[in-house]
């Protein structure tokens, strides 16, 4: 019971999160009006992926200091599971877009800069296809995640803070927790980002398992 009580508290926030976000109190807002509920999916969806990030890089890491394989393993995998959340992150954001802005996909810096290391995740999983030789595909693709990983970084968080966008807290616009994140959203909004990270890892964890039963049988029948 004691390795499943991450697991049992991921469902439970995420259903408190799913139920609160639809029918709890939020703020009267000019222009979003209710579709501010979107902030309890889609900012959760990005703290999910920048954390599968962050777990990836850290075994890439790992990877190039130890030579271990299951080093290789968690941190492509975390790649796989961060695209995931990532495309849902895209998904509701482009929703929202729409109708606070007029337009799925305006030009703005922030949009840009994650729709381009979105690209440079993908090329990263292309990359690792490309390459036929075990110990070469993961030493160079942990050497591309780690250069990865900072330019994310810039592109979806630092350049959007230093140039005019639409998004809240950045280019001089007010944050969230500002102008419309009041106590009771915040109550939602913490344990949902929680959840969907506990979910995200769960994920995670089960690829794992499989891709590392799939490499020790690939070990046997060789």
């Amino acid at each position: 019971m004691k390795n499943y009580w991450w697991k049992i508290l991921a469902i439970l926030l995420l259903l408190y999160s799913i139920i609160m976000g639809l029918l709890g109190h939020v703020p009267a807002l000019p222009i979003v009006h209710e579709t501010i509920r979107n902030v309890y999916f889609h900012v959760p969806m990005w703290f999910t992926m920048f954390t599968l990030y962050i777990i990836s890089v850290v075994y890439s890491i790992k990877y190039l200091s130890s030579s271990n394989p299951q080093h290789d393993l968690v941190a492509v995998e975390s790649v796989n599971v961060g695209i995931v959340f990532c495309v849902f992150g895209l998904v509701s954001g482009m929703l929202w877009a729409n109708f606070t802005w007029g337009d799925p996909w305006p030009n703005d810096p922030k949009l840009n800069g994650s729709a381009i290391a979105t690209l440079m995740y993908l090329a990263y999983l292309v990359l690792r296809n490309a390459l036929e030789e075990e110990q070469k595909r993961a030493r160079i693709s942990a050497i591309y995640n780690v250069f990865a990983f900072p330019i994310m970084i810039v592109l979806m968080y630092i350049l959007p803070k230093t140039t005019d966008s639409l998004h809240p807290g950045s280019g001089g616009n007010s944050g969230f927790g500002q102008f419309d994140l009041d106590g009771s959203m915040k109550a939602v909004l913490y344990p949902a980002s929680l959840g969907w990270i506990l979910l995200g890892t769960w994920l995670l964890t089960l690829r794992f398992r499989i891709r590392k039963l799939e490499y020790q049988n690939d070990i046997r029948v060789d």
